[in-house]
């Protein structure tokens, strides 16, 4: 098991939980990015610094994650990719992205985009805060538990 994370645009708050929780839990953190970031002083956490090309941190993940592992990031297009190959996924703030939610929530995401590119301004995300840190905490440990039973019953 792994925690994947794409990690362009991971908050550092995310970034220390996850370090946290893999110390924790024994569990490599693999953070995938074009550029450096910083990470969490821990032996479990790792950075892969994939092309400077659009998308190849997410193709990265694409190819590398499995069912075992659990990724965090907040691009939606790269969620569907990972869902479809019954990967599980949560964002920053806590949203948990399965079969039943995924196509829904890339739909809006798309219709957002058009609004943006004609001109339309959407209504932005609030900032990052505690409770959104602390939804993320919650399912980041919830999701780590259901895997961790579900590799253990295998």
């Amino acid at each position: 098991m792994f925690f994947w994370v794409d990690a362009d645009s991971c908050p550092r708050q995310v970034r220390d939980l996850i370090g946290k929780t893999a110390e924790r839990r024994g569990i490599t953190a693999r953070f995938v990015a074009n550029r450096s970031i910083p990470l969490p002083s821990s032996k479990f956490c790792e950075m892969i610094l994939s092309a400077a090309t659009p998308d190849a941190a997410d193709d990265y993940i694409v190819d590398h994650a499995d069912s075992r592992d659990l990724v965090v990031t907040r691009d939606i297009p790269l969620a569907k990719r990972l869902v479809d190959k019954g990967i599980r996924v949560i964002n920053d703030r806590g949203n948990v992205y399965t079969e039943l939610n995924i196509n829904e929530r890339l739909s809006m995401r798309n219709l957002m985009l058009e609004l943006f590119n004609n001109g339309i301004t959407p209504e932005k995300t609030g900032q990052f805060g505690r409770k959104e840190l602390q939804d993320f905490a919650n399912a980041l440990d919830r999701e780590v538990t259901k895997l961790t039973k579900a590799t253990e019953s295998s």
